[in-house]
């Protein structure tokens, strides 16, 4: 499928992380989201509920980030990743980004990140 709904630099701040000071206070997260689905229905209908509601799906993304407090971004990515895929079975497919915009680790990196893509075979 090569149709996809794109989500960039999605904010949120929550606990996420190893370190003591990452779990003592929450930090700024970004989350981008590429959820694959079929356009076609929407793009000949100009119906909303022909499409992925992404102002809901938004909610379902940060509500999934906001859980908590995994320590790994992979688990917190994962756990988006999930929920997305439960939102409306007419994704196929969805790929989570996230990013520490302020990484805690000794060498000067504007951010950290991870990328996952699940399937809904998986």
């Amino acid at each position: 499928m090569n149709d996809r709904i794109e989500l960039r630099g999605l904010r949120v701040t929550t606990i996420v992380g190893v370190n003591p000071e990452e779990r003592d206070r929450a930090q700024p997260l970004e989350l981008d989201l590429d959820v694959m689905t079929d356009l076609r229905a929407a793009g000949h209908s100009d119906r909303l509920e022909d499409t992925i509601n992404y102002g809901a799906l938004t909610l379902v993304a940060v509500t999934a980030a906001d859980g908590p407090g995994p320590l790994l971004l992979e688990h917190m990515a994962q756990s988006v990743a999930t929920a997305v895929l439960q939102f409306d079975a007419r994704i196929d497919a969805v790929r989570v980004t996230v990013r520490k915009l302020r990484p805690p680790i000794p060498v000067d990196v504007a951010t950290a990140a991870v990328t996952i893509l699940r399937t809904r075979e998986q």
